[in-house]
């Protein structure tokens, strides 16, 4: 009696299946991982409280003699985005919580990334998982898909962590004639702008290897010559619009620089 042998064909969709499951096991075992989430999480609560501690206070310059009245939140949205007044005009005024707000997970996500892929070529990992196990593609799409999902857990834990330190300050939760609506399409097209920043991280962290400073600075400073545009992409006052503008820019930028990463990879030495 004859037995015949079936070999499984290993394609491309479950050689990317088993890609992503091992790198998001990886990722919720790694403790940087858990460290970057918790500072999303703590980071909007710290500077709403000390802020609005700091609300009034005054600061006397010695050598000028002139006074600086500090300025504290009036709204705990002012940590998502600008609030309009009635007069059209942009709430508040403070540098601070203009710069030091939701959007700086965007650069938040970079370190992981960066970290994450220059420890795979740093251990040898790499190495080794394309020789017996993916191809690069699957390793581009992975890393970038991981990428994106870590990107979204640190806005949504910064929005949580908005919410509380609004509530532990006081301060007032009033949309100032935006909607519930425009709230949710905001967050929602910052979701999607991470499909813009990840790819260029993912590209930069591949040609870096396993130089981790190297690849934080890249994409710090490759990040930043788009930073400013998230802002005026992503506002508080966000449409359906804006959340497709983020969503086809999301595509064209993983599809292209996903190319770009692959190539990368086949054309340089894994080490």
């Amino acid at each position: 009696m004859e037995t015949t042998v079936k070999f499984e064909k290993n394609s491309f969709k479950n050689r990317l299946q088993s890609m992503l499951r091992v790198d998001f096991r990886r990722m919720f075992k790694t403790k940087y991982f858990y460290i970057i989430v918790a500072c999303a999480l703590v980071i909007p609560i710290l500077i709403t409280v000390m802020m609005s501690m700091m609300d009034g206070s005054v600061s006397v310059n010695p050598q000028t003699g002139v006074e600086t009245i500090m300025e504290g939140p009036e709204n705990t949205w002012q940590s998502i985005g600008t609030l309009p007044t009635a007069d059209g005009e942009a709430m508040g005024g403070m540098d601070v919580m203009g710069m030091c707000n939701i959007n700086m997970m965007f650069m938040a996500v970079a370190v992981f990334v960066c970290l994450f892929i220059t420890d795979d070529f740093r251990s040898g990992y790499a190495k080794n998982l394309f020789t017996v196990r993916a191809k690069k593609g699957e390793y581009v799409i992975s890393k970038t898909v991981m990428g994106f999902v870590c990107g979204a857990m640190l806005l949504v834990a910064y929005f949580v962590g908005t919410i509380l330190g609004g509530a532990i300050s006081g301060l007032s939760f009033d949309l100032c004639g935006l909607t519930t609506g425009n709230l949710v399409m905001c967050m929602l097209a910052k979701i999607l702008l991470m499909l813009v920043f990840v790819p260029i991280f993912v590209l930069i962290s591949v040609a870096a290897k396993q130089k981790a400073w190297l690849a934080l600075c890249g994409s710090l400073g490759g990040g930043m010559l788009l930073f400013m545009m998230v802002p005026m992409i992503t506002p508080l006052g966000s449409t359906i619009m804006n959340v497709g503008l983020c969503c086809i820019g999301g595509l064209l930028f993983t599809i292209g620089l996903g190319a770009i990463s692959n190539r990368v990879l086949k054309k340089t030495s894994l080490v």
